[in-house]
């Protein structure tokens, strides 16, 4: 059982996301038994670039954003298995989500992913961000892990 923080520096070693898609700060922990499950944090600042557009005068995160940092959570987890190491995540699908929150600048989204199936490359997770305890989304992720070009 491997259970530890990671920094955006060891993220990054992970994961191919990066400026300006890279939506995780720190990794609290991260479990492989009993379940595959991972903790994330993303610190939302009013200097993200999506804010410029979302909007000017009233600055929400998008929920697709919220959405997608719970899918990178779960891809540190997943890349981290040995057999998936070099591979490329790919998100496949959505099911039962809610957004229950407005998350804005100041908020800390903690971000909470739980596999419930991970066979031959496909996956599904369970999901929630919230906020000071306060569910922002939650709800069901799939996604896929694929050879990247060049891979046998």
């Amino acid at each position: 059982m491997e259970k530890r923080q990671m920094d955006i520096s060891e993220i990054k070693k992970i994961i191919p996301h990066r400026y300006p898609f890279l939506l995780i700060d720190k990794i609290l922990e991260v479990e492989f038994e009993p379940v595959i499950r991972a903790v994330g944090l993303k610190t939302v600042t009013i200097n993200e670039p999506f804010f410029q557009g979302h909007f000017p005068t009233y600055p929400v995160m998008p929920g697709v954003l919220i959405i997608e940092a719970l899918a990178q959570t779960a891809c540190v987890a997943g890349m981290m298995i040995e057999e998936n190491k070099g591979k490329i995540p790919l998100f496949t699908g959505i099911d039962k989500l809610k957004i229950r929150r407005q998350v804005v600048p100041g908020d800390t989204l903690k971000l909470e992913v739980e596999f419930t199936a991970m066979r031959r490359g496909m996956g599904k997770a369970n999901v929630r961000a919230s906020v000071d305890g306060e569910t922002a989304v939650e709800g069901i992720i799939k996604f896929a892990i694929v050879k990247s070009k060049g891979q046998d």
